[in-house]
């Protein structure tokens, strides 16, 4: 197989799951203690900017816990035959985790701050400092903030993942609800020839042209999914 031949790839919380990380919604979600206008708004921020990043501290902590799963591996190999770009609403880093070296985050990332200074200059966290608290400060004098794409904020890296998708000789979409905007409109930028393929063990309201459906998990879904295209 061509390495020329592009895979983009839209992930969602599905991917995650069964690394051991909960979705956002539905029943055992992980903001299930927490309304989302509470932790993941900048209103929230401004109203109680510990609790936020408190929130955030005990995610990374919960992240850190975690491996990549066979699905998150599995992507990662097909960079072996394919060149593979990943666009995830993922904030956590098991992609990265697993292998994959090309991977745009469209909500932000969890292992990362930033300043909430004019430069909003971005600074990485590791698995022994982990933590952010009231006080911390990046080298300007600006308080740290989580670097989220929080509910009611722009998404910086749309434009980017527009750009991707129109150039995608296969298109895939795993573990996403596809209900998220703007991401779900991603889909409306495939080329009419390109081939799209779903994995999702539920029911995914996606309609519109032929779309080869793989009702599984992250992890099988992902082995179903490289026989087809390594043999396409």
């Amino acid at each position: 197989m061509s390495k020329q031949k592009k895979l983009v790839v839209l992930t969602g919380a599905g991917m995650s799951v069964e690394s051991g990380l909960a979705t956002f919604r539905g029943a055992g979600g992980l903001w299930g203690e927490h309304r989302v206008e509470d932790v993941a708004t900048p209103e929230a921020w401004y109203r109680d900017a510990k609790l936020v990043l408190d929130f955030y501290n005990y995610r990374r902590k919960e992240l850190l816990s975690v491996k990549p799963n066979a699905g998150h591996i599995a992507l990662a190999e097909l960079e072996k035959d394919f060149n593979v770009q990943i666009i995830t609403q993922n904030v956590d880093d098991l992609h990265e985790r697993a292998g994959s070296t090309q991977v745009l985050h469209l909500h932000g990332e969890l292992m990362k701050v930033r300043s909430t200074g004019p430069g909003e200059q971005v600074y990485d966290l590791t698995e022994n400092n982990y933590e952010t608290h009231l006080g911390d400060k990046c080298p300007y004098g600006y308080q740290l903030r989580p670097h989220i794409v929080w509910f009611g904020e722009a998404v910086p890296e749309m434009e980017n993942a527009i750009s991707l998708v129109e150039q995608a000789d296969i298109f895939l979409i795993i573990g996403t609800s596809m209900q998220v905007y703007p991401a779900a409109g991603l889909i409306h930028y495939v080329k009419k020839d390109v081939p799209i393929y779903l994995i999702d063990p539920n029911e995914v309201g996606v309609h519109g042209r032929g779309i080869h459906v793989i009702k599984k998990g992250a992890g099988e879904g992902m082995k179903e999914f490289s026989k087809l295209v390594r043999q396409g």
